[in-house]
């Protein structure tokens, strides 16, 4: 078993093939992404789009943001998916791994993530990366 991140640079018929089958494991809500979409995605400088192959078979997705503010370079995972099929097989860990190596060398001063407690085996990877929970609440405003 062979397992590869890398960062992605430009939008390929895999990938958009790739989304089709992942993004709904994610978000019942989340539109489909085609080629243009993603290279939208992939256009914003502040964002690093991570995918893990098993095998040479795309079957997660992370992105990285970058955030420069007032207080620091910040980072946040965010859209963490791995299709189901594949789970408990290090992918989340992989990507997890690789955002935080490329967060650090970017000087991010912290990386943050949210995550339902509902996924608890999302939330134990977190902890052993190393994340602490915040005493925090996260705050919504649907614009649409």
């Amino acid at each position: 078993m062979s397992l590869d991140v890398e960062v992605v640079h430009g939008a390929t018929d895999e990938l958009v093939a790739a989304f089709a089958g992942l993004l709904p494991q994610l978000s019942s809500s989340a539109e489909p992404l085609d080629g243009e979409a993603i290279d939208r995605l992939l256009a914003a400088t502040t964002n690093r789009l991570l995918v893990a192959r098993l095998d040479g078979v795309i079957v997660g997705t992370l992105t990285l943001v970058l955030s420069p503010l007032p207080s620091g370079l910040r980072a946040r995972i965010e859209d963490v998916v791995v299709d189901s099929a594949t789970r408990g097989k290090g992918v989340g860990a992989a990507l997890t791994e690789e955002a935080l190596r490329l967060a650090k060398d970017a000087g991010a001063r912290t990386v943050d993530l949210t995550s339902r407690p509902s996924r608890e085996a999302a939330n134990r990877l977190y902890e052993r990366a190393g994340f602490q929970a915040r005493d925090s609440k996260v705050y919504r405003y649907a614009a649409g």
